[in-house]
């Protein structure tokens, strides 16, 4: 079986349009298909819809349904959990990916070996402002956080049971699922396809949300802020030195008087400089503690084989 995530949160314009679009995938999957709606807190009518259309579906589908709006990667780490597999997929309720990219990815994670596929965009046709915010968000991500990120970010992937186990069982709050996902490694297939104007409702996708997820990700897999820290106070007490030594060489060896403010600035500069310092050295321990308190396994087996035993 194949188990399709499926997150919902204001969707309830596209829905019958998204059941009648997961109908023809089922028919191309051979009926083999499961479809996992999560209703993520979503305060329209979506859920009322729902419960009241998949009975009459011809595919398999489960309805849950979260008490609140906790984020799109908290519905789909639920639909992962209950999906049966063993092959997933996850795919947005917005129908801005092209739905034979769920075929692709099912049928790639079938025959090949691979054990992740990552749908890849290679055009939008997204307003133009959202361009720039998605452009700048997926820059400084790439650069602050995971350099190994696709540059217009992850929408949607597939993946077998193995990584679905070992995805849920990194229980991190704030935190990135798609992280999570590239952190795990494993085998990965990058799919390009092109991103579909929206037809129905708009993006709940919100620049507060880029924002959060921005810096959740940066403090949950990167210590550059730290090492930000430490390089500043580093340099800082350098220039604060040679500084000093300047002032004491321009006492020593010249007749022109010294400013009385130069002293006051040097010990400002020098102590203000030593206290960045001080706080990234600290917080090259508080890391430590935080990846300890995460629980990351130290390693992930991909896969075992013997030889030469009876």
């Amino acid at each position: 079986m194949y188990s399709l995530i499926i997150p919902i949160y204001k969707n309830e314009e596209s829905i019958r349009e998204l059941l009648k679009t997961i109908g023809k995938l089922n028919i191309k999957l051979d009926g083999k298909l499961e479809a996992v709606f999560v209703i993520d807190g979503s305060p329209d009518q979506s859920f009322t819809i729902l419960n009241e259309l998949l009975p009459q579906q011809k595919f398999a589908s489960q309805l849950i349904l979260l008490s609140r709006n906790f984020g799109s990667f908290t519905a789909v780490r639920a639909g992962l959990a209950e999906g049966r597999g063993p092959f997933f997929a996850v795919m947005a309720a917005d129908l801005q990916e092209p739905p034979e990219l769920i075929i692709k990815f099912f049928r790639s994670l079938e025959s090949e070996d691979i054990d992740i596929t990552i749908g890849v965009r290679e055009g939008r046709s997204d307003p133009f402002l959202s361009k720039v915010f998605s452009g700048i968000f997926w820059f400084l991500y790439r650069k602050l956080v995971q350099p190994e990120m696709p540059s217009g970010g992850v929408d949607i992937f597939g993946c077998n049971s193995t990584v679905r186990d070992h995805l849920l069982a990194l229980n991190e709050a704030n935190t990135s699922l798609v992280g999570l996902l590239f952190w795990l490694g494993f085998r990965r297939k990058f799919v390009g396809y092109q991103r579909i104007t929206r037809q129905h409702g708009k993006s709940a996708w919100t620049f507060k949300k880029r924002t959060n997820y921005l810096v959740n990700s940066t403090l949950a897999f990167s210590d550059l802020p730290i090492w930000v820290l430490t390089v500043i106070g580093g340099l800082g007490l350098l220039v604060s030195f040679f500084l000093g030594l300047a002032v004491i060489i321009y006492r020593i060896f010249t007749a022109a008087p010294v400013p009385g403010y130069a002293a006051t600035i040097l010990v400002i500069l020098t102590f203000g400089t030593l206290n960045c310092f001080g706080l990234g050295i600290i917080g090259a321990y508080v890391w430590r503690i935080f990846e300890n308190t995460k629980g990351r396994p130290q390693g992930i087996i991909l896969s075992t084989k013997e030889f030469g035993r009876r």
